[in-house]
């Protein structure tokens, strides 16, 4: 018989596949093109062309994709399916200047060796459509899509980005006005004013603004705008990080370098602007919940109230807070400024200068993520100044505090410590007033919380343990449950198990070593063993709102359910003129200035006289200068100026003003990482077009025009949900408001894979040994030496040293083997360790596969075992055809692929299939396993490739068991077997059952008391 050479197959194939453009598909105008055919869209996270090239886990999402390309070509559609490179970065940039290799270098190289491990898994890409992000014809458009934003504003009329000649021309033409803070402004017919935000402002027109403030309004209304603005600034790489960049000990992410806190001017994207209709449009689109939830809390959509307070002491300045809780107004003990805060050197006093300003160098450094990392020690000081609640006109001290971010809101919050748990962390740890204004409708007595010392838990414990029914309070908790507490050394809770406990305190008493108290025998064993402990009021009621809570020390709304309340405070708010509604976004603008070299260079010109002004599009694209040094200056000091590296290139930098012709100098920032991938999605459907970025009518017809239109399936990891999948709707959206684009959404419907671990051993000292050199005995793993080792699962990294090449395991199984396993492993959206021990059973499979054809190989005559299939083979192969289609449209290739082992197991049983049978398996197989599947199809008699032959259909009538097999039960044991017609009535299925030797024999002089026939799964009969 002959053998199953996988490496000739393989390679045969994947050459015709080249040769032949197989998988080319033409779009709308091209030769071939035939639009009556339905259109597929599908899209893989194209990769970052690292040094390291690809590991096992990086095809996964590919080979899924692979799958449902080669499916729907077969079931009649255009299929697109393209690949390329995110190469433009950071990661390449920091590995060229560690080396001394140009970046352009270095990436291409890189490119060139994921694309030949890529196409050693014979994935059909149409290869003519392959795109990088660095490729200058590529980068040109970008450029053109960043001008595009630079000269557009959005209109909140009509809720779209619009040409900023527009806006020139409403303001020109009196349509629009000016208020004092430079904001744009439309005019209502009553005479009365306010801005578009629903400020109040005063009427200005533009034509009264001196050339330069009217050239300001137009560049801070851009889509595209530079703005003065804190930045995570990194000295020793030369740059500004995105939060995302910055580790929780404020570190940089790549070469873990100190991140410093310091105002800069960047360029800015106004995606704030879209944040309603990112908000709205997540809906339309078929995506996992749990990407749609981390999209909407990265926007952060709130509805509450701007209240302002008045400064006490010293007087005479308000500070506005927007808070979502207005309704807790009364429970305000005191105000917290973020260090950034503006009129924080102003309020300061003398005597808390110094305090305050030891603070702030103390808390510069400190990234916002590290900020915003809940249970964080809380941190502030006192200002000496003091706000005054506007509703009880209480004056309430001002600290600062780092948890208090100046991006978030105004900057500036009224702490409620009673309903909110940094608000509590933060008063508990500078001992701050803590007033409730809420409790449960059934709660008349306050509960309270003290923060105890070791000697006092101690004191109150042997209390406690010697006469616990002092304690009244415990609610039938027994004392065999309080020596379960005992354990922890250092909390006690009564409370614990009430499931109406306030969830920030019960943080709290995780934390710390506090007690819980009530008013009855508790609090008066708490008197009688610690009379010097601190008691502080706290309800027994949660802080999210519900019916069952009310208001207490509110005023106006006491007794109110909250919903009812928190509407009410909002009117009284506005009523009294001490605030206003609001809708509110956590969203920011994206900061998109890099001060480094390996990156889109911007289409921007800066005049002394013009200010910004953008080149031409016939003068894209600006290329990066070919640079021998371009390290970014680096310093050990955070207040230096940046000194990006193109601004080493003097005659680069220099030109002419587009606009007046005066000298001017090229911007010096590049672009990050994030622009190119934004809208590549987009260059695939017409990549050589050299007249514009896409053809609108291939745009039309890819992407579609329905509620959402986009990709029809774009598969990735969730590690994207709020950057990449975020930045790209912005652009998507933004073109769509130009006409560039009909579908509203990039991508109608995305998957993400699940990530495949690894093995990790570690010896006797934590030491990691290669999973290379790991010798597997009965009794586990061992190392070269004998050692045994622990083994764990883990994600893939070099330092563990347990990463997996694909290149070593497609070398010894396979590509088609490889593939297999992989989609074989688990479901695809689930993480799971890949084992390569198993990746054996999967080649074996496919050499059973091949050895139901394959027989003599000089004569090229196929193994086909009878002239006629049964009509067992031939009802398993309808069973298995069905199931293969629904399994590939659902995304479940685990289960597809342990249908057709099931099918090759019949088949050998049976006795073998006859030829047609056979044709249909190998076109059921080809998606899977193509290459094996195209060199039997060639063994079948057939001389093209199968890639777009149909597949293959069923019959319903097929699926239909004419006999079934129901196992016979003896008192829930099972006896015997029968196999009997699928319609035969109960008396013959007993009759059978009661004929069978073993079943008898069970039974015995037993006496059947019961006859019990589940239909189509069992028989049991009851006896006694």
């Amino acid at each position: 018989m002959a053998q199953y050479n996988f490496i000739a197959i393989e390679k045969k194939w994947q050459q015709y596949w080249q040769d032949n453009g197989t998988f080319h598909q033409p779009g709308p105008g091209q030769a071939g093109f035939d639009a009556a055919k339905p259109k597929m869209y599908v899209l893989d996270m194209f990769p970052y062309p690292s040094g390291a090239g690809l590991h096992v886990g990086h095809p996964e999402g590919y080979t899924a994709t692979d799958i449902v390309c080669r499916y729907k070509r077969m079931k009649g559609y255009n299929v697109l399916h393209p690949m390329g490179y995110d190469s433009f970065g950071l990661p390449a940039e920091q590995y060229a200047v560690e080396h001394g290799v140009h970046p352009r270098e270095t990436t291409e190289k890189n490119i060139a060796n994921i694309e030949r491990q890529i196409k050693m898994f014979g994935f059909s890409y149409d290869w003519s459509r392959k795109i990088a992000t660095t490729d200058v014809e590529y980068y040109r458009w970008t450029q053109w899509i960043f001008l595009k934003m630079f000269n557009s504003w959005y209109d909140p009329q009509a809720d779209a980005a619009r040409p900023i000649e527009e806006l020139i021309n409403k303001l020109e033409s009196g349509e629009l006005l000016v208020d004092l803070a430079g904001r744009v402004v439309e005019p209502p017919p009553d005479g009365s004013f306010s801005a578009i935000a629903g400020l109040p402002a005063e009427d200005i027109k533009f034509a009264e603004l001196t050339p330069q403030e009217r050239r300001e309004v137009i560049d801070t209304n851009r889509l595209a705008y530079m703005a003065q603005v804190p930045v995570n600034w990194c000295p020793k790489l030369g740059t500004v990080l995105a939060n995302e960049e910055v580790t929780n000990e404020g570190k940089s992410e790549r070469g873990n370098y100190p991140v410093f806190r310091r105002n800069l001017k960047q360029w800015m994207l106004r995606i704030t602007a879209y944040a309603t209709r990112l908000l709205e449009d997540i809906e339309l689109v078929d995506w996992p919940e749990p990407i749609k939830i981390m999209q909407r809390n990265w926007i952060g959509k709130s509805h509450g109230a701007s209240v302002d307070f008045e400064i006490a002491s010293p007087a005479g300045d308000t500070i506005t807070v927007y808070t979502t809780r207005p309704d807790t107004l009364y429970g305000a003990t005191y105000m917290v400024l973020a260090p950034e805060h503006p009129l924080l050197e102003q309020i300061t006093t003398p005597e808390h200068q110094d305090a305050v300003a030891d603070y702030l160098e103390q808390v510069a450094n400190r990234s916002d993520l590290e900020r915003m990392t809940e249970g964080k020690d809380k941190t502030g000081v006192f200002t000496g100044a003091y706000a005054i609640n506007p509703l009880n006109e209480e004056q309430i001290p001002i600290w600062t505090a780092d948890y208090v971010m100046m991006g978030y809101g105004t900057g500036a919050i009224m702490a409620v410590p009673a309903h909110d748990t940094r608000d509590h962390e933060f008063a508990m740890r500078f001992a701050l007033p803590i007033r409730p204004i809420l409790r449960r409708r059934d709660e008349d007595d306050a509960r309270y919380v003290a923060e105890m010392t070791a000697e006092q838990f101690d004191m109150l414990w042997k209390a406690m343990t010697d006469d616990p029914s002092l304690c009244p309070a415990l609610r039938g908790i027994g004392a065999g449950n309080i020596d379960s507490f005992a354990p922890a050394g250092r909390v006690y809770n009564p409370a614990v198990d009430d499931p109406n406990i306030n969830p920030i305190l019960r943080m709290s008493i995780q934390t710390k070593r506090m007690i819980f108290v009530g008013p009855d025998g508790l609090s008066k064993l708490v008197a009688a063993t610690c009379p010097n402990l601190q008691l502080t009021p706290y309800p027994q009621c949660t802080a999210e709102l519900s019916d069952e809570l009310e208001y207490i020390h509110s005023g106006p709304i006491d007794g109110l359910a909250p919903e009812e309340g928190k509407a009410r405070m909002i009117e009284i708010v506005a009523e009294r003129e001490l605030g206003r509604a609001q809708t509110r976004y956590k969203l920011r603008d994206w900061l998109f200035s890099r001060q480094r070299y390996w990156g889109e260079p911007f289409p921007i010109v800066h005049c002394d006289d013009c200010g910004a002004v953008a080149l031409g599009e016939d003068q894209l694209p600006l290329t990066l200068p070919a640079m021998a040094d371009f390290s970014p200056a680096v310093s050990d000091d955070p207040t230096a100026p940046p000194e990006p590296p193109l601004g080493k290139m003097t005659d680069w930098l220099s030109v002419s003003c587009p606009r007046c012709d005066k000298p001017a100098r090229r911007e010096l920032n590049t672009m990050p990482q994030w622009a190119g991938s934004c809208w590549y999605y987009l260059r695939y459907l017409d990549p050589e077009n050299s007249e514009t970025f896409c053809d609108r009518a291939s745009a039309d017809y890819w992407l579609g025009k329905g509620d959402a239109g986009g990709v029809d399936l774009y598969v990735g990891g969730a590690e994207h949900a709020v950057l990449h999948l975020l930045y790209s709707r912005f652009w998507h959206k933004v073109l769509f408001d130009l006409g560039y684009v009909s579908s509203p959404e990039p991508f109608a419907k995305l998957f993400n894979q699940g990530m495949i671990t690894s093995f990790t051993y570690r010896n006797g000292k934590g030491v990691c040994v290669p999973n290379t050199e790991v010798d597997f005995r009965e009794d586990g793993p061992h190392d070269k030496d004998g050692e045994k080792l622990t083994e764990s699962v883990e994600k893939m990294s070099k330092s563990l040293k347990n990463v997996v090449n694909p290149d070593d395991v497609i070398g010894q199984y396979g590509a088609d083997t490889f593939r297999l396993y992989e989609m074989f492993m688990g479901p695809l959206d689930a993480s799971k360790p890949w084992n390569t021990r198993d990746v054996p059973g999967l080649h074996r499979f496919l050499q059973r596969a091949w050895r139901l054809v394959v027989d003599n190989e000089e004569k090229n005559q196929p193994a086909l075992l009878c002239d006629q299939g049964s009509e067992e083979v031939e009802k398993a192969l309808h069973k298995l055809i069905k199931k293969a289609g629904l399994d590939i449209e659902a995304m479940k290739f685990n289960t597809a692929i342990a249908a057709m082992m099931e099918f090759v197991n019949t088949c050998f049983k049976a006795g073998g299939l006859d030829k047609t049978q056979a044709q249909r398996f190998v076109l059921v197989l080809a998606p899977f396993a193509p290459h094996i599947a195209e060199e039997l199809w060639q063994k079948l008699g057939h001389g093209a490739s199968l890639a777009h032959e149909p597949f293959p259909t069923y019959d319903e009538a097929m699926l239909v068991e004419s006999t079934i097999e129901l196992p016979v039960q003896v008192n829930g044991k099972v006896r015997a077997k029968i196999t009997v017609p699928a319609d035969a009535p109960q008396d013959d299925i007993l009759t059978a059952a009661m004929a069978q030797k073993k079943v008898d024999d069970a039974i015995g002089e037993k006496t059947v008391v019961k006859k019990i026939i589940i239909p189509g799964r069992l028989v049991n009969l009851v006896v006694k």
